[in-house]
């Protein structure tokens, strides 16, 4: 019993973590869309340009000013701020887990 319960809660961490770095892509994929842009392709684009280029701060030029560096286009985040978002968004995705771990589905249907 306890072998399955620490597998369970493996695979819950596998796919909360997949489901967060899929959350974490809605951002930029949001951003193109809203700038009239197609949100998978300029995605696509980004991410196979960061890696070709070895440049993590390439984003989606949603101004259309012809240069994707950020830091170019001066669009600057500050590290404690990304940092603590994560954090938050990390938090409230643990609470939703453990809300859902203490009931159970059917649990108050009577």
């Amino acid at each position: 019993l306890l072998y399955l319960r620490r597998v369970r809660e493996a695979v819950v961490s596998t796919q909360s973590t997949g489901a967060f770095g899929a959350a974490l892509e809605s951002v930029p994929m949001a951003l193109a869309e809203n700038s009239g842009l197609s949100p998978f392709a300029t995605l696509a684009e980004v991410k196979s340009r960061q890696i070709k280029e070895g440049n993590p701060r390439l984003g989606s030029d949603c101004m259309d000013k012809g240069e994707c560096d950020m830091k170019v286009q001066h669009v600057i985040e500050t590290l404690i701020g990304k940092k603590q978002q994560i954090m938050l968004a990390t938090q409230l995705v643990r609470m939703i887990l453990k809300i859902d771990d203490v009931r159970s589905p059917g649990e108050g249907e009577e």
